[in-house]
């Protein structure tokens, strides 16, 4: 009899997990605690839009879904900042033909779903809240919507239920379990950029725009039928704070003053202000994320925050990760939980730490001349000597190479950069030479 694996959780993160777990013969469980996304119930626009790159694309590509996902997603090649006033400055992600994709989140879990529900060996149960978990024994407790109790007893049970993971909780009343959260003092609200009269995109589709204002921010992401998801990011605190705007006129007023292109393509603006609930941002970290054969994936194990478009992403190279300590290690649960966390820890560390970094990036950089100067000798480097130079943007977003390598380069990459600027050797760039001997001086 096969050994049966329960999934705590079936987002985006669990469905790839348990169709990887079905192709190597496992009875899978999947227990969701939302209702079925394929009945047609999900609502779109509550949760900030997805960045699909390199790593989630070949998470994907391992079940041969990652052209069937692309297909439905939109190819964005750079940023596009908007300054209150002046012209827009663009800023290439990568080298030509390198891109990150805007997908809908519910689409894509639903393409997952779609899929999993193809294997006979995966069971999948939905409106059913984890409750409790015995770490010993893994059992799991649900309640689902008729206030019936369901106990689910596996062989491995693996929390794929995100930042307020019940498997967490419970494994945070164990001994010797590290666990700490940190909530930035900023919130999100989602708006909306509306197609123009022929349906067609108000600004360029293939951009993640971005409305840098130093102590806030607002970005956009296409979506296929014509509109931009758009998120303001704003401190709670501040002057004025995300919750100080609290009437038709003080919105208004705000975002004419502040991004002034953008609010003639509003039209839902104060409504969905008004109405749509206030995000938090939160970095969450903790180890172990074993306990007997109790593991944690994902958002349950490293939620960070957006700013670099690599939460779905890590937790899709989770999955391959752990796939490959099956592949390798066979059978022995013990070792291959054991052997996908210490790949798996420091990596997620290094992520949360350079979307952090980011979030920096984003608000208060990206519409300085210097920083657009330093991306364009950046992007030189790139380009002359892409064996010498890889940025960190690249190494993370269009790699699979370790983040915690992109965090460690990065800051040799700064040093050279700095180097480059304050010495007027931009001209100096062809000579490779001259290249080797930056970055062995900058080592």
């Amino acid at each position: 009899m096969a050994e049966k694996v329960t999934l705590v959780g079936g987002g985006l993160a669990g469905s790839l997990m348990s169709i990887y777990l079905a192709k190597r013969g496992y009875e899978v469980y999947i227990y969701e605690r939302r209702a079925d996304m394929r009945s047609g119930n999900y609502v779109g626009g509550r949760s900030i839009n997805l960045a699909l790159s390199t790593r989630g694309i070949r998470g994907l590509a391992k079940v041969g879904l990652d052209q069937e996902v692309l297909d439905i997603s939109i190819p964005m090649t750079g940023r596009m900042m908007h300054p209150v006033q002046g012209d827009l400055k663009y800023q290439p992600y990568g080298k030509e033909g390198q891109a990150i994709y805007s997908v809908s989140r519910g689409q894509l879990n639903i393409k997952l779903l779609q899929l999993a529900d193809q294997y006979p060996n995966i069971h999948m149960f939905f409106n059913y809240k984890c409750t409790a978990a015995n770490l010993e024994t893994c059992e799991t407790t649900y309640t689902n919507e008729n206030g019936e109790t369901v106990v689910d007893k596996a062989d491995v049970v693996l929390g794929t239920d995100g930042a307020f993971s019940a498997l967490r909780d419970a494994m945070q009343r164990t001994p010797r379990f590290n666990f700490s959260q940190n909530y930035e003092n900023y919130g999100y609200k989602e708006l909306e950029i509306v197609p123009d009269a022929n349906g067609e995109f108000q600004f360029d589709k293939n951009c993640l725009h971005i409305w840098p204002r130093k102590s806030f921010m607002m970005i956009a992401l296409p979506n296929p039928g014509g509109n931009f998801t758009c998120t303001l990011f704003m401190p709670f605190d501040g002057n004025p704070g995300i919750d100080d705007l609290k009437t038709p006129e003080q919105i208004t007023v705000f975002f004419n003053t502040h991004f002034p292109d953008a609010v003639p393509m509003m039209p839902g603006l104060v409504d969905d202000y008004l109405q749509n609930p206030t995000g938090m941002l939160t970095t969450m970290r903790c180890y172990p994320w074993v306990k007997g054969t109790n593991a944690l994936m994902g958002d349950s194990a490293h939620a960070v925050v957006p700013f670099y478009g690599q939460g779905m992403n890590c937790s899709f190279e989770d999955c391959i990760v752990l796939d490959e300590c099956i592949e390798e290690l066979g059978g022995d649960w013990a070792s291959v939980l054991d052997a996908y966390q210490k790949l798996r820890k420091p990596n997620a560390d290094a992520i949360a730490n350079l979307a952090l970094q980011n979030f920096v990036e984003m608000r208060d950089l990206v519409g300085s001349d210097a920083f657009l100067h330093k991306k364009k000798v950046e992007h030189t480097l790139s380009e002359k000597h892409p064996d010498l130079f890889v940025s960190q943007y690249e190494r993370v977003t269009f790699s699979t190479r370790d983040y915690a390598e992109a965090l460690a380069y990065g800051e040799l990459n700064d040093r050279v950069l700095e180097s480059i600027i304050q010495n007027g050797w931009e001209e100096r760039l062809d000579d490779r030479a001259f290249v080797e001997t930056l970055f062995a001086d900058n080592k």
